[in-house]
């Protein structure tokens, strides 16, 4: 049976957790944070100086030169994506599957949302001409669609779409007037960044594309909320800029003194940082490898994942033995398999999927146990998967996919 939801346990609020990266505290970020803990200054919207001067630095190593008055920060890329939405206007495209804080941001404004399906080979980003026929159909309809938001280190499917795929998809967005924002949270997470090639929009279409990054996905734990924006460098995107400083100003989202040294600190990457990052990025590479290696053998599909600290995983091979046990739907497949394996597996109809494909986000963290020493010395293991909390925690998770496999066998 179908769990009901009780009342007050709202859609958002319950919804999937933000990958996490299961590791204590960098000690020198801790530092930080207790010398800016006696800051009580407020933060001008957008960010202070500081601040956006190391924003710009950060953009223009990754090859997107930027000057002060073309970045902005917020408490997280949540409120950038909503002052985004609120100063663009129109209604908005989505790829599916997408990150699942995506759409609230967008009921919030009472906003249309069109969700647009993704190539085979990877997800993040519309196909084209599903991309052109949505576009059409919805103006047809009398909508007025002005808003694109993709990614290409993309949270759920952790693919990374070819640089084509991404030309082909801004192309396509460009050609419709289309305002594209680019949600590379991901990007500094690659597990094969040599063999790996990823291109960011800004790179094909500089005057339409604006850049959010989370700083929770590669540098600051998520109980430190800041996020990012680089926005174009022409005369339209700088009242752009204005309307959306406007927006945060009007919400209060501007981040705390402390939270603002900190972003600093990481967004200058020292020695530390990127040290910590890198052997953070290959053990939750690791550890996707391993989770995915469990799946394939027991029958389920899953793309090999490029980036990130989850996968997304297809179940619907082993669909009979699921239903075996109530589980119908992604909803009812969430229910179980948190139940059974302890962690969480947000189902993919949390990701604008379909709720009757039987897909699940993984998460890697939770496969390095409980123990915050332990997790820390996962970091430094020659072989990681052979420690005992993450072979426990391994088999225990394969030993459930191989029930199924047997049952549907």
């Amino acid at each position: 049976m179908r769990r009901t939801d009780h009342e007050g346990r709202g859609p958002v609020r319950y919804g999937p957790p933000p990958p996490e990266p299961g590791l204590p505290v960098l000690p020198e970020l801790s530092e930080v944070l207790t010398s800016a803990a006696g800051r009580v200054d407020a933060q001008p919207p957008g960010g202070d100086r500081g601040l956006l001067d190391a924003a710009c630095g950060y953009w223009s190593r990754r090859g997107l030169p930027a000057g002060p008055g073309q970045v902005a920060a917020a408490p997280g890329a949540a409120p950038l994506l909503l002052a985004l939405a609120a100063a663009v206007g129109g209604d908005v495209l989505l790829p599916r599957p997408c990150a699942a804080w995506w759409e609230p941001q967008m009921r919030l404004l009472g906003k249309s949302v069109y969700h647009v399906p993704t190539p085979a080979e990877c997800g993040g980003v519309p196909d084209p001409y599903a991309l052109l026929e949505t576009v059409r159909r919805v103006r047809a309809e009398g909508g007025a669609p002005r808003l694109l938001v993709l990614s290409v280190a993309d949270d759920p499917t952790a693919t990374v779409p070819p640089p084509e795929v991404v030309h082909e998809a801004v192309e396509a967005a460009a050609a419709e007037g289309l305002h594209v924002v680019s949600d590379e949270t991901w990007r500094d997470t690659l597990h094969r960044p040599h063999e790996t090639v990823l291109v960011g929009p800004a790179e094909m279409a500089p005057a339409q594309v604006t850049v959010v990054c989370d700083l929770s996905g590669a540098f600051l734990p998520s109980g430190l909320p800041a996020a990012i924006a680089r926005f174009p460098a022409t005369g339209p995107a700088t009242a752009l800029r204005a309307r959306v400083l406007d927006v945060l100003a009007a919400l209060g989202a501007t981040p705390t003194a402390p939270v603002a040294a900190a972003a600093a600190y990481v967004l200058a990457e020292p020695d530390e940082v990127t040290g910590r990052r890198t052997a953070a990025v290959q053990l939750h590479a690791r550890l996707a490898a391993g989770v995915r290696e469990r799946v394939t053998a027991a029958g389920g599909l899953v793309r090999p994942p490029r980036a990130g600290r989850h996968l997304y995983a297809d179940l619907g091979p082993l669909r009979s033995a699921l239903a075996a046990r109530g589980a119908t739907d992604a909803q009812e497949l969430e229910d179980h398999l948190q139940e059974r394996l302890g962690m969480p597996a947000p189902g993919g109809h949390r990701f604008g999927d379909d709720i009757a494909a039987l897909r699940v986000r993984l998460s890697t963290g939770p496969f390095l146990g409980t123990d915050p020493w332990c997790r820390l010395a996962a970091l430094d293991a020659a072989d990681p998967l052979g420690l005992p909390q993450v072979e426990r925690a391994l088999a225990e998770f394969g030993s459930a996919l191989d029930e199924l496999h047997a049952d549907g066998g």
